[in-house]
């Protein structure tokens, strides 16, 4: 199976990066002694945590630690889960998720990655594939099955009412512009914050007039769209 490892831009790597800080989530200990196993290189600096529910209520109010990127195992309902995927980006903006399930169909792959899923592996894929996904993932790239990735986006611009506006795109402001071109490199608001010597919060700002100009709720429906116009022939 061929595997989409990257947006179109990854995070320029760094020559001595620290310990990636990986967060696993599961409520069953053997899955957590697989996972941990599996990671159990000098590379990473692993939290394991057992939920103790699997109830999305629960799992709404639980407090993650934090961490660079989390391993989510998809044993709970989905549901469930997805309480817990925007539980993590609520507390944690720049977190990366990878879900790993029994088996993952288009409509439950694309739900996955709406809600701000850069990985997604089945079980059997994990025990193969985990140790390359992390890092392109903590990056800012997918590791995500390409005919997924190439649906997802096609479901995006097809399953639309509202079409992008060419006026609204080129009513951007410089600012919006410089700000809509960092979310491209897969930088977060800080990160953002910090290139173009602005606060933090006009950062939060800016990324709210985007989306709402562009007509979409997530980050990542932007970048899709974004990306998805610039490849167009007639953008």
């Amino acid at each position: 199976m061929l595997y989409s490892t990257t947006l179109t831009a990854v995070a320029t790597k760094r020559s001595s990066a620290p310990k990636l800080s990986i967060c696993l989530l599961s409520p069953h200990p053997l899955v957590l002694s697989e996972f941990e196993r599996i990671l159990s290189k000098p590379d990473f600096k692993v939290i394991s945590k057992q939920l103790e529910s699997t109830l999305a209520p629960d799992l709404r109010s639980f407090e993650p630690p934090k961490a660079q990127v989390y391993v989510i195992d998809a044993h709970a309902a989905r549901q469930a889960t997805g309480a817990l995927l925007s539980n993590i980006l609520e507390r944690h903006s720049d977190a990366r998720l990878i879900v790993v399930g029994e088996a993952h169909n288009d409509a439950n792959s694309f739900s996955l990655l709406r809600l701000g899923v850069k990985g997604i592996l089945t079980y059997t894929e994990a025990r193969d594939q985990l140790l390359r996904a992390l890092p392109l993932v903590a990056a800012g790239g997918f590791w995500v099955p390409r005919t997924v990735l190439s649906g997802f986006v096609d479901s995006i611009l097809s399953g639309q009412t509202r079409r992008l506006k060419s006026d609204s795109v080129a009513n951007l402001s410089r600012r919006e512009q410089e700000v809509l071109d960092s979310l491209l490199e897969n930088l977060s608001n800080k990160e953002i914050a910090s290139k173009l010597n602005i606060a933090e919060r006009t950062v939060k700002f800016h990324v709210s007039n985007l989306l709402n100009k562009f007509g979409v709720r997530r980050r990542a429906d932007l970048i899709l769209l974004t990306f998805q116009r610039r490849m167009a022939p007639d953008a």
